[in-house]
């Protein structure tokens, strides 16, 4: 009996003479189900029902209103070849430089260095300011920079105030400047959210690994590379995560204040998707576009998952 219970934990399978889960344990199951019910109802309709629906949509020539003409995999073809479509996603790659390249630098650095502030009316102040752009909404915050780029907004006229008139200009009406003004206010919004993410995982730090980076004559930056980065690499794996699927997938900041001009120089994945389906009228090849964002999300997010992953 011992040897056939052996030979059944080794081999994983369950051995037809042993017992059946018994009613108590099924009832856990139902009820764990019946827990997660609730949530996965509305997930179903809202999430996955619409996935199916657009790539069943993807496949066709439709506008919406009139007979679908299927086309198979042409609208992924026009997707993949076309430079009209390939350079909003273009666009969306060299996001990740302004949405999670700079707000992660400067969060490692604020981090640290609200890190070394004593607790007090200073620290909670500078927190609360970086975490305001989580508060508002995207739509909110696009607005108030949309007013601070303007012709006379607060960015031209402290130029003009500094002597530097000659640089003024309507910046999201640049074709130079246009995107850059875009990416950095998406600079702004993940900012916070990495500081605080990342200064949460530095209180988790260990202090006597800091005490004995001192005792060995640890500088502050030799301390920060030593100690600080590495403590942190589970949190910079959100970071990078969540602002990287962020740039990809952005549309609020760009529709607010550029809706994509002048011309195609802020034009990304996610405002060529809605322009598509509800201004030209392309639903099958919105659908492929969207499809192809989804696929890009995934494998960009899952090696980053892994190396996270790997990291702890």
């Amino acid at each position: 009996m011992t040897l056939l219970s052996d030979r059944t934990a080794v081999s994983g399978r369950r051995d037809p003479a042993s017992p059946r889960p018994g009613p108590r344990l099924r009832a856990r199951r139902w009820a764990g189900l019946l827990f997660v019910l609730p949530a996965l109802v509305p997930y179903t309709v809202f999430v996955l029902r619409p996935l199916v629906v657009s790539a069943q949509y993807s496949l066709y020539d439709w506008n919406g209103i009139g007979a679908a003409r299927f086309v198979g995999v042409d609208n992924y073809r026009r997707v993949l070849t076309s430079s009209e479509q390939l350079t909003p996603i273009l666009h969306a790659f060299e996001l990740i430089l302004f949405f999670t390249v700079i707000p992660v630098c400067l969060g490692l650095v604020t981090a640290a260095l609200l890190h070394g502030l004593p607790n007090g009316p200073l620290a909670t102040t500078a927190r609360v300011v970086l975490f305001i752009p989580q508060v508002i909404p995207l739509v909110a915050a696009a607005l108030a920079w949309s007013w601070v780029y303007s012709s006379d907004g607060v960015l031209n006229q402290f130029l003009r105030t500094i002597g530097l008139g000659s640089w003024s200009r309507a910046w999201l009406g640049d074709f130079t400047w246009a995107f850059t003004a875009v990416g950095l206010v998406g600079s702004w919004v993940s900012l916070g959210l990495c500081t605080l993410l990342l200064i949460t995982g530095i209180n988790k730090i260990d202090p006597t690994l800091y005490d004995a980076a001192r005792i060995d004559g640890a500088g502050p930056v030799q301390e920060f590379m030593a100690v600080t980065l590495p403590g942190l690499r589970r949190e910079i794996g959100v970071c990078v995560t969540v602002t990287v699927i962020a740039a990809l997938a952005s549309f609020d900041i760009v529709y607010v204040t550029t809706q994509g001009g002048p011309g195609t120089q802020t034009l990304v994945p996610g405002l060529q998707i809605f322009q598509l389906a509800f201004t030209q009228r392309e639903v099958g090849l919105a659908s492929a576009t969207a499809v192809v964002l989804m696929v890009l999300v995934l494998l960009v997010v899952t090696p980053l998952q892994r190396i996270s992953r790997g990291a702890e």
